[in-house]
């Protein structure tokens, strides 16, 4: 008989509560967090990201923050296998994972039987040489002809994601990638923090606010130096990605606060909406309080405990 416990993963839209429901978590189940929020993989990027401070993190060890620099592309291919590696040892250690964040396609790829298709070096290259000389348009067209589907939810700016779909059609024999069943290959207990947007909107308006004054203007110069604006994926971050365009003269500082409230919002009804439909997920009232963490906290272990194999 198996007798390792369940993951427990803690998801749901930005400014939830999942870091501070976590730590509670992992005190009281001897736990260690595996972060499953994509623009924490990035170093530095940290006021933008609400990324737990040192100090915050309580003494509990953290994973799956800082692996990459802003100039690097994230993969759900690597996170995949480095999270995977990063379970096995925590329950080697006999402590408890806890999977936090609301990329729902990272901790799909990370629970689910979700296999990833090959790659061919000379294809992508030809693929976006193409895109260079002829525009992305005319790829997306190519795309829309052969999978209407996939090419319905890729915006035609985005290069990237449409030589990948071209690029995994191609290596496939003409199947585009699609996501994975709801079938685990790591057994996990999933818990959403509900909040009606209402109450969430005014927790938004106040994080951005307090990101602002505490040194986002700073932390994205910076990182600009760095490299930011070379990141595919670490550029158009919300927060970044405004932030970017502050910094070069395009917005006021008002209007890039407004532009990255707005977005927030609407990464939270994506986040909110990419999680509703997966049955698997228990949903618990997200905390409005101190005493609420402690509650949700409660709510989470339940969960947990009503799936003891």
């Amino acid at each position: 008989m198996n007798t390792t416990p369940h993951v427990i993963a803690i998801v749901g839209a930005t400014a939830s509560g999942k870091s501070a429901v976590a730590l509670e978590v992992a005190e009281r189940l001897n736990g260690e967090i595996v972060n499953a929020d994509s623009m924490q993989f990035y170093r530095g990027m940290d006021i933008g990201t609400a990324k737990l401070s040192m100090a915050e993190r309580r003494g509990i060890p953290h994973h799956q923050l800082d692996t990459l620099d802003v100039h690097e592309d994230a993969s759900v291919a690597r996170y995949q296998e480095g999270a995977r590696a990063d379970i096995d040892a925590i329950h080697a250690r006999g402590h408890r994972p806890i999977v936090v964040g609301g990329s729902g396609l990272y901790i799909r790829a990370l629970f689910d039987l979700f296999e990833f298709p090959g790659t061919d070096p000379v294809l992508r290259a030809r693929l976006e040489a193409r895109a260079a000389s002829e525009g992305p348009g005319i790829l997306h067209r190519e795309l829309a002809a052969v999978a209407p589907e996939a090419a319905a939810k890729i915006p035609v700016q985005n290069v990237k994601r449409i030589v990948r779909a071209l690029e995994v059609i191609e290596l496939t024999g003409g199947h585009e990638s699609s996501l994975p069943r709801h079938t685990y290959a790591i057994p996990a207990v999933q818990v959403g923090l509900e909040i009606a947007y209402q109450d969430l909107d005014p927790r938004i308006e106040a994080r951005v606010e307090h990101m602002w004054d505490g040194g986002l203007v700073d932390e994205v110069s910076v990182l600009a130096e760095r490299g930011l604006r070379d990141g595919v994926t670490a550029r158009r971050a919300v927060g970044y990605a405004e932030t970017l365009r502050h910094l070069d003269g395009e917005l006021t500082a008002t209007e890039t606060r407004d532009l990255i409230k707005q977005h927030t919002r609407r990464l939270a009804r994506k986040q909110a909406q990419w999680f509703r439909p997966d049955p698997r997920v228990t949903w618990v009232d997200a905390p409005t309080t101190a005493s609420g963490i402690a509650e949700a906290a409660d709510a989470v272990v339940a969960a947990a405990n009503a799936h003891v194999m």
